[in-house]
């Protein structure tokens, strides 16, 4: 059985991953494929009690090297008890995020660098990589703005606090944005790019161009 694929969405808080994944996974399902749907920190029952960890706002003091750390292990769940498996199985696995996540994150917002990501990356998962990776960028302020008006719906309907990440000051956002637009340079093969401040159909309509190109290269090479 040929090996399955990995999607990843990558892109600032607020900037419509999520929602993108989730058109994605309907999009390929229209077309008789049903894939994995998976985010990051989460997933998995060990990985959500990270990710709550991780994304709430009590949880002050974490050292830089902790917070990576714990995103690491979160990971390595995650590809061991469902990513990995998906993909040995032939699926198509949609990720919400993923290591190029904690090197815009950690290795830039922290400033702790890429090198430690990577091997970190090497190490603990495997150096397993993307198939292909959509990265979000539209513009800061307004990234931010609809985060921080989405954690606040959620805190206020659910209860669940997830507004670590973007109670940080704006700096530590600019340096997360700039990590980013190194990778996409870095590899290019992998990376598309999709940046502005465009609507969710426009979005949709280039991640789906780029995915059925990657679905075309898959079956030329099967």
């Amino acid at each position: 059985m040929p090996r399955g694929l990995l999607i990843t969405l990558e892109g600032l808080d607020g900037s419509g991953k999520t929602t993108q994944a989730q058109r994605l996974a309907r999009w390929l399902t229209r077309r008789g494929i049903e894939p994995m749907l998976v985010r990051q920190p989460g997933g998995t029952a060990t990985g959500d009690r990270i990710r709550a960890i991780l994304l709430d706002s009590r949880s002050t003091h974490l050292a830089p090297m902790t917070e990576m750390a714990l995103m690491f292990a979160d990971r390595a769940q995650a590809i061991a008890e469902v990513i990995q498996p998906g993909l040995d199985a032939g699926k198509i696995v949609v990720c919400d995020r993923f290591t190029d996540s904690t090197e815009a994150y950690q290795g830039g917002g922290r400033e702790l660098g890429s090198a430690a990501v990577l091997e970190l990356h090497r190490l603990i998962c495997g150096n397993l990589q993307p198939d292909l990776t959509l990265l979000l960028l539209p513009g800061l302020e307004a990234s931010l703005a609809r985060a921080r008006r989405r954690n606040g719906r959620v805190e206020e309907q659910a209860g669940i606090d997830e507004g670590r990440f973007e109670a940080e000051q704006d700096a530590f956002y600019q340096r997360v944005w700039k990590k980013y637009r190194e990778i996409a340079v870095r590899e290019p093969d992998r990376v598309v790019l999709i940046e502005g401040d465009l609507g969710i159909d426009e979005v949709h309509e280039q991640i789906a161009e780029a995915v059925a190109e990657r679905l075309v290269l898959q079956e030329q090479t099967a």
